[in-house]
This record gives structure tokens, C-alpha cells and sequence, in this order.
């Protein structure tokens, strides 16, 4: 008999909202503020893709959002920097950066999260979405990514 699904933690509730979030973001929708408000006041709660988890860690989730904003261009050449030469940053699905750029400001600015955490965060939120190669695309690029910025972490 296999075990049921372990329900997300708090935190892994607020990296799918915020990854969900910058996915509106990137679509131009409305500013981080207005949508970071949709978040925690009117989309608490809803089931689905759409929502967030009332239990959600609800710093972490602004902090994420606010964080990937805020570094956008920094992120994305640290991103782009770990692309497989054959790739390039705009041939990307969208809902693929919005992950990778969630989980690079982890791994950059979040320090406070193991990278080999982080990177399994991000890589499970891929897997929400995704049955194909995109979690290993997401793997990969994450793994490239804490080499770079954080690889004593990871040798020790």
C-alpha cells in the first residue's frame, strides 16, 4: 500500500504562491505590490493553482517575490550564466523562469536555507506543475547556479 502525499509545509506553500505570483508578474498583469496584496488578502485561502494557503509562511512568500523583483536583472544573469551553452534565457518557458528566478534569490540572498534544500523546494514546485524533463531542467540549472554562489556549503 503506498502512503498518502505528505501534505507541503508552510514554507513550501509560500515558494509555490510566490513562484505562482512572479508568474503573473512576468505575464505584466499588475505591479509586485498589487499582486503580492492579491496574495495575501483575497487569493488566501483558494484552492488550486490560483491561491495560497491560508498556513502559508507569509514573510517568506513576500520576501521571495519582493527579493526576485528586486534582483530581476542580477538573477537572470546568474541564471543565464548556468544555462547549458545551448540554451539561452529567452527560449524559457515562463512559468520555468519564474521557478529558476525564485530559486536563484533563494540560493543568492537566502542564506538561511541549505542550498541542497533549496534546490529540492524548487525542483518539487517544477514537479507540481510539470511530468516532463522540466524538474530536471530545474534541477540541473539550480545545482549549476549554488555551485557558483555556493559551493563551500556544498563541499562541506
Amino acid at each position: 500500500m503506498s502512503e498518502p502525499a505528505k501534505a507541503p509545509s508552510r514554507r513550501q506553500a509560500a515558494r509555490l504562491a510566490a513562484v505562482q505570483a512572479l508568474y503573473q508578474w512576468q505575464e505584466g498583469q499588475d505591479e509586485p505590490a498589487a499582486i503580492i496584496e492579491q496574495f495575501l488578502n483575497v487569493r488566501i485561502g483558494e484552492a488550486g493553482e490560483g491561491g495560497m494557503r491560508r498556513d502559508a509562511d507569509k514573510p517568506l512568500f513576500k520576501d521571495v517575490v519582493e527579493g526576485t523583483v528586486s534582483h530581476k536583472d542580477e538573477l537572470e544573469k546568474t541564471v543565464s550564466g548556468a544555462l547549458a551553452e545551448n540554451w539561452t534565457w529567452a527560449r524559457i518557458d515562463r512559468l520555468v523562469r519564474a521557478i529558476l528566478l525564485a530559486g536563484t534569490y533563494e540560493l543568492v540572498h537566502g542564506r538561511d536555507v541549505p542550498p541542497k534544500v533549496a534546490i529540492n523546494e524548487y525542483v518539487e514546485i517544477a514537479h507540481a506543475f510539470y511530468d516532463h524533463a522540466e524538474p530536471t531542467f530545474v534541477n540541473s540549472v539550480l545545482d549549476r547556479v549554488a555551485r557558483q554562489e555556493r559551493a563551500a556549503e556544498l563541499a562541506g
